[in-house]
Parts: C-alpha cells; sequence; structure tokens
C-alpha cells in the first residue's frame, strides 16, 4: 500500500490598500497560528524607512538575486523592486501555510508559482483608510484623497479571495480571517 501523499501548504496572499493593516492581521494571524509562517518580502528601500518587517537591499543586489533564482516572485511597483523569497516554496512543501504581503497586480503570477493560493483581500471604510493614511504623516490631505480615489485592480479570474473588513476593532478581522482560512478550528 502506498502511503499518501503529505499535503502541500498553502500561500496566503494579503492584499489591500495603503493604510487598510494588513500588516496588522498578518501579524496577529501568526500569533494565534504558530505554524503559520510569514514571509519576509525583500524591498529595495532601507530597512529604517519603517513599516513591515522586510529584508532591504539595494537595487544592484536585488537584481543580482533575481538573476539568481533567488525569488519565488517578484515584481516592481512605485520606483521600487519587492520580491518572495523562494523560501516561501520550502515552506509549503513541509506542509506548511505561508502568508506574505502581496501586490494584486502579482496574483495572476502568483497563483501559478503557488497553486494553493488563497487570497486575504483586506478592507476598511474610506473614511477609516483617510484617517490611518493622515496618522502616519507620509502624505498631504490631497495626495490621501487621490490615493483612495483610485480605481482598484480586478482580481484575476479564479481565485479563492476572502474579504476581510478591517474597519473596526483588529480581534473582529482577524477572526473572520481565521473562521476563512481553517473552518475546522472554528
Amino acid at each position: 500500500m502506498t502511503p499518501p501523499l503529505a499535503r502541500s501548504g498553502r500561500f496566503i496572499a494579503v492584499v489591500g490598500p495603503s493604510g487598510v493593516g494588513k500588516d496588522s492581521v498578518m501579524e496577529a494571524l501568526c500569533a494565534e497560528r504558530p505554524d503559520l509562517v510569514r514571509i519576509r518580502r525583500v524591498i529595495t528601500r532601507p530597512e529604517a524607512a519603517g513599516g513591515e518587517d522586510f529584508e532591504g537591499i539595494t537595487p544592484a543586489l536585488f537584481a543580482a538575486r533575481a538573476a539568481g533564482g533567488d525569488f519565488a516572485l517578484h515584481w516592481q511597483a512605485h520606483g521600487l523592486f519587492y520580491g518572495i523569497p523562494r523560501e516561501a516554496q520550502e515552506v509549503l512543501a513541509r506542509g506548511q501555510d505561508a502568508l506574505a504581503n502581496l501586490s494584486r497586480g502579482m496574483l495572476g503570477r502568483a497563483a501559478r508559482v503557488f497553486p494553493d493560493l488563497h487570497v486575504l483581500h483586506i478592507t476598511a471604510r474610506p473614511e477609516v483608510l483617510a484617517e490611518r493614511l493622515a496618522a502616519r504623516g507620509r502624505e498631504s490631505r490631497a495626495e490621501i484623497a487621490r490615493r483612495l480615489a483610485r480605481p482598484a485592480v480586478a482580481f484575476p479570474e479564479g481565485l479563492r479571495v476572502t474579504e476581510i473588513d478591517n474597519s473596526g476593532p483588529l480581534d473582529r478581522a482577524v477572526t473572520a480571517a481565521l473562521a476563512a482560512l481553517y473552518p475546522e478550528r472554528v
């Protein structure tokens, strides 16, 4: 009798607009599920820039690492390069779920790289987003208004997408995400 094949893990792509609380949701999910592996993105900006926990490298080093096959997925956005390290595929091969912040525009490619892809689309009401972005102090009110007026990129067909509203208390959003990702535990 042949032993059953080990289950591969899921790649959970967390997407949503700036200020929606993606990092807070991901951190809380990992605290609730110690077996969930958060993948640190590699980004061509200084780590001192703050925000999420990421590996900051130079564009030249990024290009060399990309050419060497160090990334399972990489892209350019907003004048920066972003990469998901190949480590994500090793995590999935061990049967663990991996979680990472991803660009909506990369979801089609991500579905080809990660066959078991689940998208967590984090949302919040526009007035909540405006308040959070203003609290960061990185953009003027006019820049925030323009950002919020941009149309959202459509999701590719056939993806498993769960929308999570993070307008209210964080624990409510995390509970909803856990219920969607791990319904057997609810």
